[in-house]
């Protein structure tokens, strides 16, 4: 291994000292690792100094290759030092056509290259998608963070890890957490603060929802619920939601119910949104119903919605038939 070939690195910055370099030259670096590559600096010199810097070709660069934001710098160690910086560059980097920095300098004998890598990214072998720096950021390490703070709620609910409180659905019982059911719900927090029978017994009934149902309620409150079964549990979260005052989850559940309105729920989700006051989901299902002509879809079972609905509810209803007929 020749001398002036080793390149020396700290942290993000590798930097290459080289000792003898003629007016008519080329050399390549000693292979450096930064990241999850090893890297090459070559330099050439034509009228100009060329550098380049390249991944070493490999599994690694194949099929993770680096998209590399860096800043290049080079100077001479005499005592008239001179300095060149480079712009900083970002680019995806696979082999040593892909970057090449030209200096306009006459620098022979001994100079010193620097590289500063201030990101590395990871990109997919086609291109597609973003590309996911190796090196967190503020932002990338509360994703970390949050990522294991859930793992860490998902095993507490499944294994019931000081589970406290027993919660009695209507076909089962399941177990949980004052703290997290308190934190989440003011209604939970007061059966525990006041002389309550629920913060006597740690026991809290809920026979209004079934075991299944009543585990997507906990799954949601601990953050770790499932986009199906969030759907298929909407509409008893959304009464959880009302009973409990969980704000979040209501308007959650009112923004999913209001995605795949059709004529067969239309009027079952016009009864929800006027029974727990989503005014959003209402004007929606009115709007279906009324002003996209959809009434007449549902003639067969509109009979039997009138006979259940509010009277304040088919005033309104009435009230759009009127909007939508009106002459223009």
């Amino acid at each position: 291994m020749a001398t002036d070939s080793k390149v020396e690195t700290i942290s993000r910055l590798a930097q290459w000292r080289v000792d003898n370099f003629g007016p008519c030259n080329y050399k390549r670096s000693d292979p450096f690792k930064v990241g999850i590559w090893n890297w090459f600096l070559s330099i050439e010199r034509n009228r100009y100094l060329y550098i380049r810097l390249f991944p070493e070709p490999s599994r690694a660069s194949k099929e993770q290759p680096p998209v590399a934001r860096f800043v290049l710098r080079v100077s001479n160690t005499g005592a008239n030092r001179r300095l060149y910086i480079s712009p900083i560059h970002e680019r995806l980097l696979r082999t040593s056509e892909d970057f090449v920095w030209p200096v306009d300098s006459t620098f022979v004998g001994r100079f010193i290259i620097d590289v500063e890598f201030l990101d590395l990214k990871i990109c997919s072998m086609n291109g597609g998608g973003d590309a996911t720096s190796i090196w967190p950021s503020d932002g990338t390490m509360q994703s970390l963070a949050a990522q294991t703070t859930l793992q860490c709620l998902s095993r507490m609910l499944n294994e019931a890890i000081h589970a406290d409180v027993t919660i009695n659905a209507s076909d089962g019982t399941l177990r949980a957490h004052k703290a997290i059911l308190a934190a989440s719900s003011p209604v939970f927090q007061s059966m525990f603060l006041h002389n309550l029978k629920e913060k006597e017994s740690s026991i809290i009934d809920i026979e209004d929802m079934s075991q299944e149902a009543c585990m997507a309620l906990l799954s949601y409150l601990y953050g770790i619920i499932r986009q199906e079964d969030f759907w298929k549990h909407r509409l008893a979260l959304l009464g959880a939601a009302n009973k409990y005052d969980i704000a979040d989850l209501k308007d959650s559940c009112e923004e999913s119910l209001l995605e795949d309105l059709n004529s067969g729920n239309v009027l079952e989700r016009l009864q929800e949104a006027w029974l727990y006051q989503l005014e959003k989901l209402k004007k929606g299902c009115l709007t279906y119903l009324f002003d996209f002509g959809k009434i007449y879809d549902v003639r067969d079972d509109i009979s039997d919605f009138f006979r259940q609905a509010d009277r304040e509810l088919m005033l309104e209803m009435f009230q759009e038939v009127l909007t939508a007929w009106k002459p223009t």
